[in-house]
């Protein structure tokens, strides 16, 4: 067979097998990233119907391509106002709550598993997002209060692109041929550390300035062409051209492409001309609608070939620690994190634990996940190799286990913490 039959067979299973996956969701109420994940290393390691080889070949595709998707899907749902009323709270969970994570997140993995701290700080990235692609149909399933649902989602749709910046600035300080030139030409002026945070703030800073920009191009010219007829290819063409511009002037593709849908999102509120929006309402309505659907596509071929592409001894090797590792970023690392919104002084102590509870590990970490051994063989370096097979077990792990938790318990949370709201 060759590879592109191979490709296409594989693919065809994938979409299969979600298929069955959101249908068994459907039936249970079990969220259906676990079940994708599960039904992947069924069909990759376990019977053998997709090849390891090929779902990481296909995976390094998926990752970069799903990414964007899912991103500039989800940027559409970012309102404003909801965004301004809880700035401080999103802003300090995006923020110290997400370096929380990531500092605990790394002490766990690199006492356990006597790693370098430097593995354990990619790890900690990798692991730092949650996931809305989660939270989003849990909490219409349970009706959480919009405010409680405004927080939560936005955070998670916010700390994906920042986790996806800290992942590639954790890598550029364990691999710096890898890291692109930037980094290494800040370190030899500050020494390491200003140089990692003068790269972390200026990948945010251009990235948001960029995604911006290219929102508001991209609605001017809705206005001077007549888009209606192909609004999904101009989306594509802003998401994924905004994401290339992104990374070549070493800012986050992804970022640029999240915050370009916000504009889109909220372009009542920011170009709020009747005559604007009259004709820009039906092309934005048409590229989110499509996204929508595509970012599902894109959510199952990312779960189903993360799970494909596992080595079970490896998983097995690592489960004990790898469950350990969960539990502490489940019940040590996110609630110390949301101990920071104490200085907001908005939220009881009933509504923090709900927060503090309600944070899974999903599709951004599952992406990323396999990103430090697809480097290593890229790259042939053996210790890449060796932690990154480790990373992506430890990191699928901790996705099942924070997902099946906070799926599980939702309902007793709500009724307990969120009862009289």
């Amino acid at each position: 067979m060759s590879g592109v039959d191979l490709s296409v067979l594989t693919m065809a299973i994938v979409m299969a097998i979600g298929v069955l996956a959101f249908l068994f969701s459907e039936k249970t109420g079990i969220s259906y990233v676990p079940i994708l994940i599960l039904l992947g290393i069924v069909a990759g390691p376990v019977l053998n119907m997709i090849q390891r080889d090929e779902a990481h070949q296909m995976f390094d595709y998926a990752r970069v391509f799903g990414l964007v998707v899912i991103l500039f899907a989800e940027g559409h749902n970012l309102k404003w106002p909801l965004l301004k009323k809880h700035f401080a709270t999103i802003g300090i969970l995006d923020t110290l709550g997400l370096l929380i994570t990531v500092a605990v997140a790394t002490v766990a993995f690199s006492w356990l598993f006597h790693a370098p701290w430097a593995v354990g700080f990619l790890f900690g990235a990798i692991i730092a997002a949650t996931d809305p692609a989660t939270l989003i149909p849990l909490f219409k399933q349970y009706t959480v209060p919009e405010d409680m649902r405004a927080v939560l989602v936005s955070e998670s749709i916010f700390n994906d692109p920042l986790g996806i910046v800290l992942t590639m600035l954790a890598i550029a300080l364990l691999v710096p041929q890898a890291g692109g030139g930037l980094l290494a030409w800040i370190t030899p002026h500050t020494g390491l550390m200003p140089a990692a945070a003068i790269y972390f703030f200026y990948q945010v800073l251009i990235s948001a300035a960029l995604g911006v920009a290219l929102g508001l191009i991209g609605y001017r010219l809705i206005h001077v062409f007549h888009l209606e007829s192909f609004a999904e290819m101009y989306a594509f063409a802003l998401a994924f051209g905004g994401f290339a511009l992104g990374e070549w002037v070493q800012a986050s593709g992804y970022l640029v492409a999240t915050v370009i849908a916000l504009v889109f999102g909220n372009h009542e509120l920011f170009f709020p001309r009747q005559d604007h929006i009259q004709r820009a309402s039906p092309v934005i309505e048409r590229e989110h609608h499509f996204n929508e659907s595509l970012a599902y596509l894109a959510t199952v071929v990312i779960f189903i070939l993360l799970g494909a592409g596992i080595d079970l001894a490896n998983l097995w090797s690592s489960f004990g620690l790898g469950v350990a590792i969960a539990l502490i970023v489940v019940f040590v690392a996110r609630p110390l994190a949301i101990l920071s919104l104490v200085v907001v002084r908005r939220w009881s102590w009933r509504e923090s634990l709900f927060i503090a509870f309600e944070g899974p590990r999903g599709v951004v970490p599952a992406a990323l996940a396999g990103m430090p051994l697809a480097l290593g063989l890229s790259l042939h370096e053996p210790k890449l190799i060796h932690w990154g097979e480790t990373i992506l077990a430890v990191t699928v792990i901790t996705v099942l286990v924070s997902v099946i938790l906070e799926t599980l318990w939702i309902g007793f949370l709500k009724r307990h913490f969120l009862g009289r709201s």
